[in-house]
C-alpha cells in the first residue's frame, strides 16, 4: 500500500472533504481491510488530533463529548433501585446473614486484591468514588456526590460527600483519595490495576478537602471506569508509612486486627479467621442515609466451606442463607418453597490460561498448538453437561453483558473438531508417539494443569478436559489446589497450565488481559503474551468516543487474540445464586453482587 495515499485520503477525511464511508471504500481499494480502515475513520472522526499535535488547547480540538456534570443524584439512584427490584420494607431488623463459599479471600485489602471473592467482601468496608448502578451498570454516587467534566473534555472534577468519616473516626477527605492513586501507581505498587490507571491518567491532585481532580491525557471513551472505577480508597493515616512493595503482608491487609481494617463502607471488619471466616458488623453511623442506606442487619459473615458438596447442604439445612450453586445441581433445587434459584447473565467466563514463556512447556508459545487444544474440546456439550445449560460456548472473547459482545463477527469459531485439532498439530511438527503422546525436538507435550480444589464444576470439567487432550496426543497432568496457591503460582510465572475464571467490566475494553505492559501482578496478563498491533488498537478503541465505532475497535482487537487462541475461554457462565426463602431484598446480578445487602432482611433471628 501506498503510506503517502493513505496520509492524504486521512488528511481529507480530517478536512470533511470525504464521507467516513467514503473513506472506507477508498482505504480498501488501497490495500487496508475493511476493518482496519473502520477502525482508522473512527479514530479520526473521535478525536482529530492529539492537542500537542494540532497546537491548540485541547477544547480547540475536542471531539463531540458531554461536559458539565454527568452524575445523577443520590436520590435518581434509589429511585431506579426501587423501580427495578422489589425491596420490601423490614418486617423485622437485626439478625446474621451468612454467605458461603468454597474459596476464601485473598486479603482484607480492596486495593490490592484481585479476586471477585475478595472484592464482595472488602467492597463492603473500602468504598470507591463512584458505585455501580445493578440496573444497567452504570455508574452512581460513591464516596463523590457527583462529578462533572471541564470544556477542555479532559478535566474530571469530584465532588465529595461531606461529613464522611473512617471506621476510627477520623474525617475522610480528598487526601485520602490521592495517596489511594499514588499508591496505585507507584513502581512497586501490588495493584494489578496499575497498567490500566496509568494508561489513561496525566495527572490527578487534591484541590480542597472535599474536591478531587482528575486530568487525562487523552480524550478517553472509558477514563472513569478505568480509573476511580477501579482504585478503592483507602485511609491515608493507617497506610501511609508502609511502602507499597509491602502492603500484602501487612496486618491492615492480613485482617488479623480488625482494628488496623480502616473503612469508610457500611460495615465494619469483626474478625478474620484465614482459611475459616470473615465476620463484618453493621456501622450504624454509616454516612449514606439515600442511595445506600444503614444495613438492617447486624452481622454478616463470608463463611468458607471447603467443598460444593458441603456448601449446598449447609444451604438445605439453613446453616447459610446464601451461595453461588454448581451448575450440576441447580435444576434439581428450582421450584421449592424453602430456597429461591436466580440464574443471571454476567460478564463471567471460564478458561484456561496457558504459561507461552514456560521453558517446561514451549509448544504453549506455538499458535497452531493453542489453537488445537480448543478445536479438540467439545465446549457445546462441555456448556450443556457439565454447566447444566447455564453457559454457552465462547465464541470470540466478549462475554454476554459486553457492549461489544456481538459473535456473529467473531473470525474463528472453534467449534469441536479433533480432527482439525491433530492436523494442526501434524503440520506443526509435533509427531505422535508410541505412547499416544506428542513429541518434538526431544520435548513431549506433557504438562501441568493447577486448579481450585473443592469446586464440584471443575471435578467434572477437568477431566472432561484431560480426556480431550489426550485424544490428540497431549498428557495434561492435572493438580488441585487451594485457590492462594493458584494465584501464587501464576504471579510467580511458575504455571504451565490453569484452568480458572474472570469477570471482566461490562464495558468490553480488555487490555488489562492481554496488553504487553498487564504483566502480573500488575496486571491479568498470566500468558506472558505480547502483541503491539493488539496494544494499538487497544489504546484506538478506548481513545475512540463514538459508540459504534468503539464497538468496531474491540471487536477487532478481539479477534486478533482469538484468532491467536492467546486465552482458552471455553464458556461465558451465568451465575446461579441459591438463596433462603426467609432472606428478603437479596437480588444479585451480573452488575454487582452484594449492591442490596443493606436492604436486606432476615426472618431467622
Amino acid at each position: 500500500m501506498d503510506r503517502t495515499q493513505i496520509d492524504a485520503l486521512v488528511e481529507k477525511l480530517r478536512k470533511n472533504e470525504v464521507s467516513r464511508r467514503g473513506f472506507i471504500r477508498k482505504a480498501t481499494a488501497l490495500g487496508i481491510s475493511a476493518g482496519a480502515a473502520s477502525m482508522l475513520a473512527g479514530s479520526v472522526s473521535a478525536q482529530d488530533a492529539t492537542p500537542e499535535a494540532a497546537g491548540a488547547s485541547p477544547a480547540a480540538v475536542m471531539p463531540a463529548i458531554k461536559t458539565g456534570v454527568l452524575s445523577i443524584t443520590r436520590e435518581d439512584a434509589l429511585a431506579a433501585f426501587q423501580e427495578n427490584f422489589d425491596l420490601s420494607a423490614p418486617e423485622q431488623t437485626g439478625g446474621i446473614v451468612i454467605y458461603g463459599e468454597t474459596s476464601d479471600i485473598e486479603n482484607m485489602n480492596a486495593l490490592i486484591s484481585s479476586d471477585v471473592y475478595t472484592s464482595r467482601v472488602t467492597g463492603l468496608i473500602n468504598e470507591f468514588l463512584v458505585g455501580t448502578n445493578p440496573v444497567d451498570g452504570s455508574f452512581v454516587p460513591g464516596l463523590a456526590d457527583s462529578w462533572e467534566l471541564a470544556e477542555d473534555g479532559v478535566t474530571y472534577t469530584f465532588h465529595l460527600h461531606e461529613g464522611v468519616t473512617w471506621s476510627d473516626g477520623t474525617p475522610f477527605t480528598a487526601d485520602d483519595v490521592t495517596f489511594s492513586f499514588d499508591v496505585t501507581l507507584d513502581e512497586t505498587s501490588l495493584s494489578p490495576r496499575r497498567s490500566t490507571v496509568e494508561l489513561m491518567l496525566e495527572s490527578y491532585r487534591t484541590v480542597d478537602e472535599l474536591t478531587f481532580e482528575m486530568v487525562a491525557n487523552d480524550f478517553w471513551a472509558t477514563f472513569l471506569e478505568n480509573t476511580v472505577g477501579l482504585v478503592a480508597i483507602m485511609p491515608k493515616h493507617v497506610w501511609e508509612d508502609i511502602p507499597p512493595a509491602d502492603w500484602g503482608g501487612a496486618d491492615a491487609s492480613t485482617g488479623l486486627n480488625p482494628e488496623l481494617v480502616v473503612g469508610t463502607g457500611p460495615f465494619n471488619l469483626k474478625e478474620r479467621v484465614i482459611g475459616e471466616s470473615v465476620s463484618l458488623t453493621r456501622k450504624d453511623d454509616y454516612w449514606d442515609t439515600v442511595s445506600s442506606q444503614v444495613p438492617v442487619i447486624d452481622e454478616f459473615i463470608f463463611r468458607v466451606i471447603a467443598e460444593d458438596a458441603a456448601a449446598l447442604a449447609a444451604l438445605e439445612t439453613g446453616e447459610i442463607d446464601f451461595t453461588d450453586v454448581p451448575f450440576s445441581d441447580a435444576p434439581s433445587l428450582e421450584g421449592r418453597d424453602d430456597l429461591i434459584i436466580r440464574a443471571y447473565d454476567t460478564t463471567s467466563l471460564n478458561y484456561f490460561s496457558l504459561n507461552h514463556k514456560n521453558p517446561e512447556t514451549p509448544f504453549f508459545d506455538e499458535i497452531p498448538v493453542r489453537q488445537a487444544m480448543m478445536y479438540a474440546i467439545d465446549r457445546e456439550l462441555l456448556a450443556e453437561e457439565v454447566y447444566n445449560g447455564y453457559a454457552i460456548q465462547a465464541n470470540g472473547t466478549q462475554p454476554v453483558l459486553s457492549i461489544a459482545f456481538d459473535p456473529d463477527r467473531t473470525n474463528t469459531i472453534y467449534n469441536y473438531d479433533p480432527d482439525m485439532a491433530n492436523q494442526l498439530l501434524d503440520e506443526a511438527g509435533w509427531v505422535m508417539g508410541d505412547d499416544g503422546v506428542r513429541e518434538k525436538d526431544g520435548v513431549k507435550m506433557t504438562f501441568e494443569v493447577l486448579y481450585t480444589e473443592g469446586v464440584a464444576t471443575y471435578t467434572q470439567q477437568l477431566p472432561f478436559m484431560q480426556e480431550a487432550w489426550r485424544a490428540i496426543g497431549m498428557d495434561p497432568v492435572l493438580r488441585a489446589v487451594p485457590f492462594q496457591t493458584l494465584v501464587d503460582s501464576v504471579d510467580a510465572y511458575t504455571h504451565q497450565a490453569v484452568v480458572w475464571g474472570f469477570q471482566w467490566s461490562i464495558d468490553g475494553g480488555q487490555g488489562v488481559m492481554f496488553r504487553c505492559d498487564a504483566l502480573r501482578p500488575q496486571g491479568f496478563n498470566s500468558f506472558e503474551y505480547c502483541n503491539p498491533t493488539y496494544d494499538e488498537l487497544d489504546t484506538l478503541a478506548e481513545k475512540t468516543l463514538d459508540p459504534e465505532a468503539r464497538k468496531d475497535l474491540l471487536i477487532e482487537a478481539s479477534n486478533i487474540v482469538n484468532d491467536e487462541a492467546v486465552a482458552g475461554i471455553l464458556v461465558f457462565r451465568q451465575t446461579v445464586t441459591g438463596i433462603r426463602s426467609t432472606l428478603h431484598n437479596f437480588y444479585p446480578n451480573g452488575y454487582s453482587y452484594l449492591w442490596s445487602l443493606p436492604w436486606v432482611w432476615t426472618e431467622v433471628q
